[in-house]
């Protein structure tokens, strides 16, 4: 059975400290480190909701919070500081779920430092990273530019894209997946846009959607 998240708190080489949230179901066949998108931190509902259904499928997780989402501050770390916070989530988690494969990733600006930190220098003991909406492009600007440092990704990758993703055109994110061969699973979510809402025409729910999502990633996690 899933539990309830942990607070904790995760100290940085800078000397500060950042927020987390680890939930740990019995056995965790894995443990996702969950970064947050640039609009909002780790106590989003989305956040939440795939913290917990990955729990009920045996995958533990630890979210934080950015240190600029900690100060209330709008605007996102740079890169330098979004690495460092992610290498201390990673290294926590390894602390708390001893012997638990481990993945990183997260949404949207989450995922892409996530990658970025991955392909400048490997995140000890992580196994995959699981990218939920990696955002391409700025909207409106179809461009791969931001793909650029996959190539560096040694990892296998996990893109959970949807078909209506402003921040994804989806004839690019398709070929900036195969570009990158075996490294990248691409997962497309027929008619969700970049916060994986649907519309009411489309027949789905965004609860319905979320289960897709979870699902794919409890196992390709396993399968690592």
């Amino acid at each position: 059975m899933p539990t309830h998240p942990i607070s904790l708190t995760i100290s940085l080489p800078s000397g500060g400290t950042i927020s987390g949230l680890l939930q740990t179901p019995v056995s965790a066949k894995a443990c996702y480190v969950f970064a947050h998108g640039a609009g909002a931190g780790m106590n989003h509902t989305f956040m939440e909701a795939i913290a917990q259904g990955l729990a009920e499928r045996g995958i533990a997780s630890l979210r934080f919070n950015f240190p600029f989402m900690e100060q209330g501050s709008k605007r996102p770390d740079s890169p330098a500081i979004a690495h460092a916070a992610i290498r201390a989530a990673v290294a926590e988690a390894a602390r708390r779920t001893p012997g638990v494969p481990l993945f990183a990733g997260g949404k949207s600006y989450g995922g892409r430092m996530s990658t970025q930190a991955q392909a400048m220098e490997p995140l000890p003991g992580v196994e995959g990273i699981v990218l939920v909406g990696f955002p391409l492009h700025p909207a409106g600007k179809p461009s791969s530019e931001r793909a650029a440092h996959l190539a560096g990704v040694k990892l296998p990758m996990l893109f959970l894209q949807g078909t209506r993703d402003s921040l994804a055109d989806l004839a690019l994110i398709t070929q900036t997946t195969a570009s990158l061969g075996k490294k990248a699973t691409l997962h497309i979510v027929d008619g969700a846009d970049h916060a994986f809402h649907v519309l009411v025409r489309s027949g789905r729910t965004d609860a319905q959607v979320r289960e897709e999502l979870l699902d794919t990633m409890a196992v390709w996690m396993t399968k690592r």
